[in-house]
């Protein structure tokens, strides 16, 4: 794992430990993301999902007929077998590694990032977007969520208080408090189970906009092909201003291989 990054197993084996209960289902979300996958994916079954979770997305895809390689770092992945006993006409196979070192067969037709893009530094998003790029097939896509700066600066120093609800399978009375560093245009995300307060935990989270993943993806083997934010079912196009700025905390950047020629 790369320098600066030691925290995300921790981080997401612990939350995924507490919220797994409720969370460690397929819901509509998975659904909407297979939408996605449908709409704006490249032709062809085979799919690489990176930063798969508890595998829900994952098995989603599976269960419409894809043939799914899912790889995650977490203990979040454990969930995924239970969850993996019936995909129907489609396959999944998990990797329980890191996706900046696992080796992987590919060429792939869609390679997907829901909601995990912009952990490390730039020079670590530009390092996947390389290998994402060597993963995929001519004439494939990479679907990538991407953390919107816009909204997450609007959630400085917001705090939450989430009260426990097993019925739900939340078992845990959880703080939550959110910060936003406008000079590196990183998001830091901090949880503490109650009864333990002094054992705190944070994501760092790099958002870009739209312009700066463009520049980002200079000399990946990637471009930005199109923005979706909010409609599954809309087309990669230029998004309304208004939901990029106050409504929706990511947004998904197609990207394909960069057709500019090689400058040598």
């Amino acid at each position: 794992m790369a320098s600066g990054m030691d925290w995300v197993r921790e981080f997401y084996s612990t939350t995924g430990a507490w919220w797994a209960a409720a969370d460690a289902v397929v819901t509509d979300r998975d659904h909407r993301r297979v939408s996605l996958l449908r709409t704006h994916g490249g032709e062809g079954a085979r799919v690489l999902e990176l930063g798969s979770g508890y595998g829900t997305t994952a098995v989603a895809a599976a269960s419409a007929g894809y043939a799914v390689t899912a790889v995650e770092l977490s203990d979040r992945a454990n969930a995924t077998g239970e969850l993996a006993k019936d995909v129907g006409s489609g396959s999944l196979v998990v990797h329980q590694a890191d996706f900046y070192t696992v080796d992987l067969p590919g060429p792939f037709d869609t390679v997907c990032y829901w909601n995990g893009f912009g952990i490390g530094s730039d020079a670590d998003q530009r390092r996947l977007l390389t290998r994402i790029a060597s993963w995929l097939r001519p004439g494939g896509a990479a679907l990538v969520d991407v953390f919107n700066p816009f909204v997450w600066a609007s959630w400085h120093g917001d705090e939450e208080h989430l009260e426990p609800d097993p019925a739900a399978g939340y078992h845990h009375e959880l703080r939550e408090r959110t910060t936003f560093d406008p000079v590196t245009c990183t998001a830091t995300d901090t949880w503490w189970d109650t009864a333990d307060p002094g054992r705190v935990l944070s994501q760092h989270l790099r958002c870009y906009t739209p312009a700066d993943l463009a520049l980002l993806l200079t000399g990946t083997g990637l471009a930005l092909s199109g923005v979706v934010v909010g409609d599954p079912d809309a087309g990669p196009a230029s998004p309304d201003p208004a939901a990029l700025l106050r409504e929706h905390h990511e947004y998904l950047a197609v990207l394909r291989h960069d057709p500019a020629p090689t400058v040598s």
